[in-house]
Order: C-alpha cells, then sequence, then structure tokens
C-alpha cells in the first residue's frame, strides 16, 4: 500500500516539475517571435538548433501518448506551436539576409 502511495506521488510531482519547465520554456518564446517579426532579423538563429528543439517536443508529446497522458501534453503542444512559429520566421526572414 505504500509502494503505492509513494509512487503515485512521484507521477504527480514528476507532471508538476515537467509542467514548470514547459511553462519557464514556453514563456520565452512570444518574445522571441515578436522580435524576429518587429525587426525581421534573424542573426545567429539557428535552423538546426530550432529543429532540435521541435523534436524534443513531439518526442516529449509520443511519451505522454504512450505513457501518461495528462493535461502536461497541452503545454507540450503550446510550446510545439510556439516554436515552430518563431522557426517559420526564421525561414522566412532568413533569405533576406543571404
Amino acid at each position: 500500500m505504500i509502494d503505492l502511495l509513494m509512487q503515485s506521488f512521484q507521477i504527480k510531482a514528476m507532471g508538476f516539475f515537467e509542467a514548470v519547465m514547459l511553462i519557464c520554456f514556453g514563456a520565452s518564446w512570444p518574445f522571441a517571435i515578436i522580435k524576429t517579426y518587429k525587426t525581421k532579423n534573424v542573426k545567429g538563429k539557428s535552423r538546426l538548433f530550432y529543429s532540435l528543439i521541435i523534436i524534443g517536443y513531439i518526442c516529449g508529446m509520443i511519451n505522454k501518448i504512450l505513457n501518461s497522458m495528462d493535461i502536461v501534453f497541452w503545454l507540450y503542444v503550446l510550446d510545439l506551436i510556439l516554436v515552430s512559429t518563431d522557426f517559420v520566421l526564421l525561414l522566412k526572414y532568413r533569405n533576406r539576409e543571404e
């Protein structure tokens, strides 16, 4: 019985800290998107970096679907949308600098 309670607490704690991590990561993307949109400057931004972040978020979503679907899944979706938006702006404005 105690083992079951401990496992339940660990799962809830993991979900909480995972959610906090995603909220912290996601909080920075709107500022990056606004800055990119206003300045149309993508100097220093890397397609590889954005691609790796997008892959990471997709893997997190797959993990949630396969193992422990909960509300944190939607934080992955939101962060993926934000990163993808900035990535699209990167691709759009990259041609202007080359």
